[in-house]
């Protein structure tokens, strides 16, 4: 079990079997699921949540990012691995009713404690929190992908990771993908790869000419 606690173990499942009959749903809707795409849970799916979860454990992150709380199933696994190197989540969501959900999903995990939960515009959220941040999950809509990495990115710590989701799938967001990398690239102290977990994830790394570590 990757969780630290049976609590956190069993809101994991629940989430589990919400996406399994979301995807169902959305599934039998096709294309007119599109309009209600709020009401699915969207997750990153377990091979990214257990991705990040390593990560942080591995690189000890102070301050976590994540822009999009959603229903909260990415936040379960950052809350867990935060919780357990003594470090703080700071998630963004725009959709109170959602971040709520969120709110009390991470309370019956007993998780509730690392995470700082902010509702409202991203871009105000971020102006308002002069960082810096050492780890974060960009997993928001997808038009705002850009212009939030153009907002936290000034404020990205030495070695800090950037995890942007859904850089493969869906195939209708390839365009604020490829938009998203480009700036990303473009950027000489950024190292990214991109990893064929999940929907895909672009990891890029702060790394700049005058870390001693090079």
């Amino acid at each position: 079990m990757i969780l630290a606690t049976p609590a956190a173990q069993a809101v994991f499942e629940r989430y589990e079997a919400r996406a399994a009959s979301d995807a169902q749903r959305m599934k039998e809707l096709g294309p007119a699921g599109f309009a209600i795409r709020d009401e699915f849970l969207l997750p990153v799916g377990r091979e990214v949540g257990e991705l990040l979860h390593a990560m942080i454990r591995a690189h000890r992150p102070r301050r976590i990012l994540e822009l999009g709380t959603s229903y909260g199933y990415s936040t379960l696994f950052l809350a867990d691995a935060a919780k357990a190197v003594g470090a703080e989540v700071v998630t963004m969501e725009l959709a109170d009713y959602k971040q709520e959900h969120a709110r009390s999903q991470l309370a019956e995990a007993g998780l509730a404690d690392a995470v700082d939960f902010r509702c409202g515009d991203a871009l105000e959220l971020l102006a308002a929190d002069a960082g810096p941040w050492d780890f974060v999950l960009l997993d928001i809509w997808k038009e705002l992908y850009l212009p939030c990495f153009e907002a936290f990115y000034p404020k990205l710590s030495e070695e800090g990771v950037i995890c942007a989701d859904n850089i493969i799938e869906p195939a209708m967001s390839r365009g604020e993908m490829r938009a998203y990398r480009a700036a990303v690239s473009a950027q000489a102290d950024l190292r990214s790869t991109l990893l064929p977990v999940g929907s895909g994830i672009e990891l890029s790394v702060k790394w700049s000419a005058g870390n001693p570590k090079l």
